[in-house]
């Protein structure tokens, strides 16, 4: 019987441990006067992950933000969304100073599939930016994209 309260405490331990880690989604929220808001938590690495969706959603009734695709050139000429800034995940530490100067703007940011955006929106939150939202990849975005003529 004590072997299984072991058991059983330690699992309850792991879970509550483990159970904040990983992706933070919004928390929807009813006020006090009907209108619903999202809350929003930054994850341990200092940035906020979302979904394309809510991303898409912010742009729509916000204004002031950046949308910055971290790929590369080809890639971004390929298709992008439309007004997003080009800033390849190789040249961040060195050129985000210059092309994102004010480091309280809103950044959203993305990649093809959502790993160059993790490293790069990592690396934002370490340079001192604070509002950095990274929404994965744009295979995953259902909205328009544009293409550069070459």
């Amino acid at each position: 019987m004590k072997k299984l309260l072991k058991i059983m405490l330690l699992v309850a331990v792991f879970a509550a441990c483990f159970s904040g880690c990983g992706k933070k989604e919004p928390v929807i929220n009813n006020d006090v006067q009907g209108v619903v808001t999202m809350d929003f938590t930054k994850n341990t690495n200092g940035y906020y992950r979302i979904s394309a969706e809510a991303a898409h959603e912010m742009m729509v009734s916000e204004s002031g933000y950046i949308i910055l695709d971290v790929r590369e050139q080809w890639e971004y000429n390929e298709a992008h969304i439309p007004d997003a800034v080009l800033l390849p995940v190789t040249q961040i530490i060195e050129k985000a100073g210059e092309t994102l100067p004010d480091k309280d703007q809103k950044i959203f940011v993305y990649c093809r599939s959502g790993n160059r955006s993790l490293n790069a929106s990592a690396d934002l939150a370490a340079l001192g930016y604070t509002n950095v939202w990274e929404f994965g990849g744009i295979i995953d975005w259902p909205y328009d994209t544009i293409t550069e003529n070459e």
